[in-house]
């Protein structure tokens, strides 16, 4: 069978590395795909926002299994578009998509589903957003309420750094016309976590938790960006607990949907935070995350792209995930200057490490390949995931393969996976 899978991250690299594993597949196709990617299938230079463009190479291709990583498409309607002309599509339709495309929306869904999450307010106009920062009591979250690539969440912990927040979004348009609609929210105090969930919109199969680090430097400090490291499984979320948010959050929310007569197929990521008061949900996201993605799945033992067509027919119920008892640590290399802007055409050198070393997978995300050589092409550049029988020994491995990698500015977080790798000392 050939499958198609649109994107050009990390996320989708990790996707297509699995894929490549299963008996059922002969061909993979990407589009558009990257320097790494292209080591394991066919790159097609086609944006995934050119949905004319990917929908004619789907026709020339026929594959067997559509996977649409990114979330642009997916708000788009490709899922809708690809399902209409009868191809099996892992991910949701535009109706669904918009827990992620409207964060509006997916407040609206979840308090009519009864989901846990943070009180809040939206505006459309800048003068009033910020007449109401006089009411409110600090910290606060500002949030762009479209898609802004991960970056449209500002945590003010102060007046005036809320006050920046909306000008940001309102008057510098920051983040486009995505922050031209705002939602200012209470600001949960806890653990954060990720629990992604395969949804064929019926069956909720929870995929193992991951921990991902938003903050480009160590001690969650500075800006936010679109993760910089991650590990799998989470220590202070068990079984008993995902069983617990996916009762609360993600099968109340799939029923909400259906009620709306909105299907959801794919996977349905949940962003919590773990507060005094249980689980609170701080974002949907409706495809897999990335870097969680680079930490779940070198972990799950079932074929990917068997789940995947699952997924697409309804018959998920015959399946029952499997993980392996190692941990994985995933640490984000990224270009200079990001997260504000992001270098390009430096050298990369190490990339032989890619698999030499055991336990290691290099996936690619920001990359480009000129004359043999790879070179940076986008902010976050590298994801380096390490498996072994522990944390402290995963992230030994992990460190060591960063370690190894060269290019001029690049920046990681060295703090990664360490809290649970100090709590088994």
């Amino acid at each position: 069978m050939k499958v198609l899978v649109i994107g050009s991250g990390g996320r989708e690299h990790a996707i297509v590395k699995k894929m490549a594993a299963s008996t059922l597949v002969d061909e993979i196709h990407c589009a558009p795909g990257n320097a790494g990617i292209s080591r394991q299938a066919i790159c097609h230079n086609i944006p995934d926002s050119d949905i004319p463009g990917i929908l004619g190479l789907t026709k020339q291709i026929d594959p067997g299994l559509v996977v649409i990583g990114p979330e642009a498409p997916l708000c788009e309607g490709l899922g809708d578009i690809l399902r209409g002309e009868g191809y099996r599509v892992f991910g949701p339709g535009n109706e669904a998509a918009m827990l992620e495309g409207s964060k509006g929306f997916a407040k609206e869904v979840m308090i009519a589903a009864g989901v846990p999450t943070a009180g809040y307010e939206r505006f459309i106009e800048y003068e009033v957003a910020m007449s109401h920062l006089s009411a409110i009591t600090f910290p606060i979250v500002v949030k762009a309420n479209g898609l802004a690539a991960g970056k449209g969440v500002i945590i003010a912990e102060a007046m005036t750094e809320a006050e920046d927040a909306l000008r940001s979004c309102f008057v510098d348009r920051s983040f486009g016309d995505a922050g031209l609609d705002v939602l200012v929210e209470e600001c949960l105090v806890g653990h954060e976590c990720s629990v992604l969930a395969l949804c064929d919109g019926e069956t909720i199969l929870p995929l193992e938790p991951a921990q991902d680090y938003k903050r480009i430097y160590d001690s969650d400090r500075g800006p936010n960006t679109g993760g910089m490291g991650c590990y799998s499984p989470v220590p202070r979320v068990p079984s008993q607990l995902v069983d617990e948010i996916i009762e609360t959050v993600h099968r109340p929310t799939i029923a909400e949907l259906a009620r709306r007569g909105i299907e959801f197929r794919g996977v349905l990521y949940a962003g919590l935070m773990l507060t005094a008061d249980g689980p609170k949900v701080l974002e949907f996201n409706c495809r897999f995350g990335d870097p969680e993605t680079q930490a779940i799945l070198p972990r799950l033992e079932n074929d990917l792209v068997e789940l995947m067509l699952a997924c697409a027919d309804g018959s998920l119920a015959d399946h029952k995930l499997r993980w392996k008892e190692e941990r994985c640590v995933t640490v984000i290399i990224a270009s200079a200057g990001y997260p504000l802007t992001s270098s390009k055409g430096d050298i990369i050198n190490g990339l032989g490490i890619d698999g030499c070393l055991p336990g290691v997978d290099v996936y690619h995300a920001g990359t480009a390949e000129e004359n043999g050589q790879f070179l940076t092409n986008g902010g976050r550049v590298l994801a380096i995931s390490a498996l072994d029988h522990s944390f402290r020994a995963a992230r030994a491995r992990a460190y060591d393969a960063v370690g190894k990698v060269r290019f001029d500015g690049m920046q990681y977080r060295r703090d990664i996976a360490q809290e649970p790798a100090r709590g088994e000392a």
